[in-house]
């Protein structure tokens, strides 16, 4: 027959359950007493930059040269907008959809929302400041004015800018070769019929003729 164990009787060892809820509670106290110390004696790294740090690059924009500070992660889009002032190409959807932010570099339509700023380094870039003023308009500017080819606006920098570089390379278009070359640009306005216009009267005007009807 089993002896019952008495409810007092320590074991070998002589740990109890007492003992260690006794210790336990000990440890759990000094640890919260000497937790504000240990943060008062901790470093506050909350203020520091992790990461690779700003970086000095020189950027070729409408034909000069400008000096400026950026981190890696920085796209071409924002050093455009944030550190040069150039606010022509818009920043809609930041993803490479739209192409509001439309830029011309070494002679190809790009998103600068895509590129990186320090990628841009060494290439020719062309903004839409760089295509013409309001006293003598670009004749792709000027064509989108004749023909309403815009109406919120936001898009329309984008346009024009990416309307250029297509003409550059396709001197003589047709309406479909309009319409595919700008599939990747978007108007949430709907002018795609004054913007297919526009490009045709532009292309007539480069060529120092008008557009036929």
């Amino acid at each position: 027959m089993r002896r019952k164990k008495n409810s007092e009787e320590q074991p070998p060892s002589g740990f109890s359950r007492r003992v260690f809820l006794k210790g336990a509670g000990m440890a759990v106290s000094t640890g919260l007493l000497a937790a504000p110390e240990a943060a008062a004696a901790a470093p506050d790294h909350s203020s520091e930059v992790l990461g690779p740090g700003a970086v000095p690059i020189t950027l070729q924009i409408n034909g000069k040269a400008h000096s400026l500070t950026v981190e890696p992660r920085v796209t071409l889009l924002d050093a455009l907008r944030n550190q040069l002032d150039l606010t022509g190409a818009k920043k809609v959807c930041d993803r490479g959809v739209c192409g509001a932010c439309t830029v011309i570099m070494d002679g190809h339509p790009v998103y600068a929302c895509n590129v990186l700023a320090l990628e841009a380094e060494g290439h020719s870039i062309e903004t839409i400041e760089g295509m013409g003023t309001q006293g003598e308009l670009h004749p792709v500017m000027a064509a989108f004015v004749e023909h309403d080819a815009q109406q919120c606006g936001f898009c329309t920098p984008g346009f024009v800018v990416a309307c250029k570089a297509f003409l550059d390379k396709h001197p003589h278009p047709t309406r479909e070769d309009v319409e595919n070359g700008l599939g990747g640009n978007l108007c949430r306005c709907g002018t795609y019929a004054g913007i297919r216009e526009a490009v045709l009267e532009a292309a007539q005007s480069l060529k120092g003729g008008r557009a036929n009807g």
